[in-house]
């Protein structure tokens, strides 16, 4: 079961879901998850799937939206602020730790694609989460400048940051904000060359698969010089000593990421790759998802 709840990510009121075991009472004391979204996602979709699973097994898990997105405030709309992303899942945690049914020494956080780079990230640096676990995780930063696997021209690059910085000042003057689409936003738009990624992200989002009024396809283009900067992976080697779960497909074009950030955990780790699935594959289908829940509640019951 679940209930819906906010929280205060500083002066932002954060839409959020907390999903409860069956025979949930508020005299025990439970261990908690708190959960991220891919970009361009919402709670409704793959996250809140697998919190559901997850509650099954007697964890309280919290999922939200991002600020600035879905029914969570912020403006402007659809920005994807890495910062501010990490800052939900910390804000989470707090919002966890005023609840007398949870117990704080038993804090997790997991997050899918982005999400799972988001998840990384806040593990490093806010140590109530006791571990971490990540399914197709797609950091943003290194994805961005190492796409797909392959590193992007610094020139592509620096011809972006002019784009944003001249769109930023079209906007300072009354401009028009300028949106991009996450995945192909109609079929026609995908061809031969389109990569799985983008090809299966419109079949998850755009179609009745997976699709959510509150998931618009789209991010303010001008948040792009932020989301480019940013590094989930730069103090994992030092920094991450919680135990850590890495869930990607064995045919994800992303699952390079989870085998980097497992090379580069020193702690206890664990890379599950999941045979025949690609990334989007492991958002919602049940021979896949069947797999990866009993990781996860193995992995979180440990705490």
């Amino acid at each position: 079961m679940k209930k819906a709840a906010t929280f205060k990510n500083k002066d932002l009121k954060m839409a959020a879901e907390i999903h409860l075991p069956d025979d949930f009472t508020e005299t025990k004391k439970y261990a908690a998850i708190v959960c991220i979204h891919p970009a361009g996602g919402v709670k409704e979709q793959t996250i809140g799937m697998y919190a559901s699973r997850l509650a099954e097994y007697g964890f309280v898990v919290l999922t939200f939206d991002a600020s600035y997105q879905g029914a969570s405030e912020g403006e402007p709309r659809y920005l994807e602020d890495p910062t501010a992303r990490v800052e939900d899942a910390r804000a989470g945690a707090d919002y966890l730790s005023t609840l007398p049914y949870i117990d704080t020494d038993r804090m997790g956080v997991f997050g899918i694609c982005a999400g799972g780079g988001y998840a990384i990230s806040v593990a490093q640096t806010d140590h109530r989460f006791k571990a971490v676990a990540t399914v197709s995780a797609a950091p943003m930063g290194e994805g961005f400048r190492n796409f797909l696997g392959n590193e992007t021209p610094a020139s592509v690059l620096l011809n972006i940051l002019k784009n944003v910085g001249d769109q930023r000042i079209v906007e300072a003057n009354g401009g028009e904000l300028l949106y991009v689409h996450w995945v192909p936003d109609t079929k026609e738009e995908i061809n031969k060359n389109t990569p799985d990624l983008w090809r299966e992200g419109y079949d998850y989002y755009k179609t009745s698969r997976g699709q959510h009024p509150n998931s618009v396809n789209k991010y303010l283009f001008t948040g792009t010089d932020r989301m480019m900067a940013f590094s989930a992976f730069d103090q994992i080697s030092t920094l991450l000593t919680q135990p850590i779960l890495l869930i990607a497909g064995s045919k994800a074009d992303t699952r390079f990421f989870s085998e980097q950030a497992y090379n580069l955990a020193k702690g206890k780790k664990d890379l599950f790759i999941v045979e025949g699935a690609t990334h989007i594959a492991l958002y919602d289908i049940p021979e896949y998802v069947n797999q990866i829940v009993p990781k996860l509640v193995d992995f979180f019951q440990a705490l």
